[in-house]
């Protein structure tokens, strides 16, 4: 089987519900994705992105079309529980060093890590820009949380996020979410269905 990576950053609604589709691709596959920690705002700022509601904010209807694909995915996916989350945009350093240093430490534990963030951010309308929050939302999670975020903020786990982040702008990722079959990128959570096919031609 190919490998199949997905940059991720909890701060993407997109994330998300690429998330709930990805299980799909998963089960049908036969394949895991290695889901990879990055920093959203970091990608932006190396590549000269905007998030659509800015890049697209001044042009007539474009907007509005981005929103009705939106909807079209959660309804096409049976995404009822997704809400908007009323903190975005939400600053995720500390829940993406926390990602880093779960994939590092306890990888087994990685998407139990990111399912419990995906939850609470788009489902329960937490906000994971504030300490205490993110502290609360993992204790509940199962995660010793004091221990976690102590390691979070240590130079290696700090720096690992750095090198994620620059490591997906060099492979050509300029946005979240971004996959990788083998070599071949895939952006956006639309283009889920051409990840599986290329992984099915690369399995073959």
């Amino acid at each position: 089987m190919p490998q199949v990576d997905f940059i991720f950053d909890f701060a993407s609604p997109n994330a998300y519900l690429a998330h709930k589709a990805v299980k799909g691709v998963e089960a049908r596959t036969g394949v895991t994705f290695r889901y990879i920690p990055c920093l959203l705002g970091g990608i932006f700022k190396s590549t000269g992105n905007q998030a659509p509601f800015v890049a697209y904010g001044q042009i007539k209807n474009k907007l509005d079309y981005e929103m009705l694909e939106f909807q079209r995915f959660v309804d096409a996916h049976q995404l009822t529980d997704y809400k908007f989350n009323p903190h975005f945009p939400v600053h995720t350093v500390l829940v993406q060093r926390g990602a880093c240093a779960i994939e590092n430490d306890q990888p087994e534990r990685l998407m139990d890590y990111i399912d419990a963030g995906l939850t609470v951010l788009w489902e329960q309308e937490k906000n994971l820009s504030d300490p205490e929050v993110v502290h609360e939302v993992f204790s509940a999670a199962g995660f010793d949380a004091d221990a976690l975020f102590a390691r979070a903020v240590e130079p290696e786990i700090k720096q690992r996020l750095i090198e994620n982040t620059s490591a997906a702008v060099e492979r050509g990722a300029f946005g979240v979410p971004t996959f990788y079959v083998g070599d071949e990128m895939f952006f956006g959570k639309e283009r889920l269905g051409q990840v599986e096919a290329e992984i099915e031609k690369q399995a073959s």
